[in-house]
């Protein structure tokens, strides 16, 4: 009488796997993926190197990671010589109020089309899908026209106002507000909450993960934005951080290379993105790993 038993099979592949080919294959992998890593590190490394040297040092060893000897003159000049704390201040407020204007205006726009049923619903998530496919250079002319017409131009509200909202920011909030199980709504309609109070109170607080990613594209993008600063303002009073580098880089300050000067500036321009980007990854990789869960 044949006996069945549910015994596993002896773990030969797994062996296999630990075997030296495998190690060697691992090997290879880490080696691959480190050299990369210092291939897209390496032109990081060089600015921060070359933001603390001397002019002289900076022109001779352009290429050299190691400050010889090390200086702050090039941070010193930063505030002292340039308006970089009035650009560092326009591009702040000009990217809070952008920030926080696309996030309510893309996800107020994501979920009327993702839950509202109106005439021409389809149609408009179509030209939100088309203007994704419209190079942003194409609009430059047209942006500045209308700015021009409307009073806006040269002014904080020429900065902001068309920045606003954005087609990529209304795709992804649809995209997950679709996502969301209608019976959370119809309970909340049930207790008596209107279309908006469903939004905000309801639904709004569950697409946190998706809010993250938009805060962190909207910072992004506004903090670099510079086409827009370029046809909106004319003011130098009105410079943005990408708007003021661009003056600095095409030699505004007089000759010479100026190495410590404009790359120490463009590593502080940088830090608030990248501080920015490693506070909320936290946050949106555990809220993500949350809905794994659930899902």
């Amino acid at each position: 009488m044949a006996v069945l038993t549910d015994r596993p099979p002896a773990p030969v592949a797994r062996r296999a796997d630990r075997g030296p080919r495998a190690q060697v294959n691992r090997f290879l992998g880490y080696a691959v993926l480190i050299f990369f890593g210092l291939v897209f590190l390496y032109p990081f490394v060089i600015q921060l190197g070359n933001s603390f040297k001397t002019e002289p040092d900076a022109a001779a060893n352009p290429l050299s990671p190691v400050p010889d000897p090390v200086s702050l003159a090039g941070f010193e000049r930063i505030f002292a010589g340039t308006n970089f704390p009035l650009w560092l201040g326009n591009s702040l407020l000009v990217t809070v109020l952008v920030t926080l204007g696309r996030v309510f205006f893309d996800s107020l726009a994501g979920y009327a089309l993702a839950r509202l049923r109106f005439r021409g619903r389809a149609g408009l998530f179509a030209a939100v899908i088309a203007v994704l496919a419209v190079p942003g250079v194409v609009l430059l002319i047209p942006k500045f026209l209308v700015l021009k017409q409307l009073g806006l131009y040269d002014s904080y509200a020429g900065l902001v106002v068309p920045l606003l909202a954005d087609a990529a920011g209304v795709f992804i909030m649809k995209q997950f507000f679709e996502s969301v199980p209608v019976s959370v709504e119809e309970a909340a309609r049930i207790d008596g909450a209107g279309v908006f109070r469903t939004y905000w109170s309801v639904v709004l607080p569950m697409a946190r993960p998706a809010l993250i990613t938009l805060t962190i594209l909207s910072f992004q993008g506004s903090w670099n934005e510079f086409p827009h600063s370029l046809v909106s303002v004319q003011d130098p009073s009105l410079f943005t951080l990408p708007r003021g580098l661009a003056d600095l880089v095409s030699g505004s300050l007089g000759k010479g290379t100026q190495y410590p000067l404009k790359l120490g500036a463009a590593l502080l321009a940088t830090i608030p993105v990248a501080v920015l980007f490693m506070i909320f990854q936290r946050y949106f990789v555990r809220d993500a790993n949350a809905a794994a869960d659930k899902g």
